[in-house]
C-alpha cells in the first residue's frame, strides 16, 4: 500500500517491483500476490491496460490505519486491556494527538443537545 500511495496515481505490478527492488530483491509474482489480495480485500481497484493491471488505492493512508487498528482491536478477548496496552505503548505526542481525535469525534447523545460542560468551566453554575 505504501508504494501505492506514494505515487498517488494508477501504477502496475512493475513500477512497484522496479521501485522495491531497489531496496532488496523480490519476485513479480510476489509483487502481483500482493496488489491481487489487496484488491480482494477492497483496499485498491485495478483497471485492465492491455495484459496487466492499474492499481489505485481505495481509500487514504489513514483510513487504512484505523482500519486495521480496529480490526485488530475487535478481535482481543478483551478490548479494553488491548486498549490501555495500546495507549500505553504511545509517545505524549501520540497521547495528545488521541486526546484531540476523541474531542473531535465526541457528539451530542441526541439531536440539538449540546456537549457537557466540564465541571469547574465558567458554564459550571453550580446546578443553577
Amino acid at each position: 500500500m505504501t508504494r501505492v500511495w506514494k505515487w498517488n496515481r494508477p501504477v502496475t505490478v512493475r513500477e512497484v517491483l522496479e521501485d522495491l527492488q531497489k531496496e532488496r530483491s523480490i519476485a513479480y509474482t510476489t509483487v502481483m500476490t500482493v496488489l491481487d489480495n489487496l484488491h480482494q480485500k477492497g483496499w485498491v481497484r485495478r483497471e485492465a491496460e492491455g495484459r496487466a493491471y492499474r492499481y489505485e488505492a481505495v481509500s487514504t493512508r489513514a483510513a487504512y490505519a484505523a482500519a486495521l487498528m480496529n480490526e485488530a482491536w475487535s478481535q482481543s478477548d478483551n478490548p479494553a486491556a488491548a486498549l490501555v496496552a495500546f495507549f500505553g505503548m504511545m509517545s505524549e505526542e501520540q497521547r495528545r494527538a488521541l486526546t484531540d481525535a476523541v474531542r473531535i469525534v465526541q457528539l451530542p447523545e441526541s439531536p440539538g443537545e449540546k456537549p457537557e460542560e466540564n465541571p469547574g468551566s465558567a458554564g459550571d453554575h453550580g446546578g443553577r
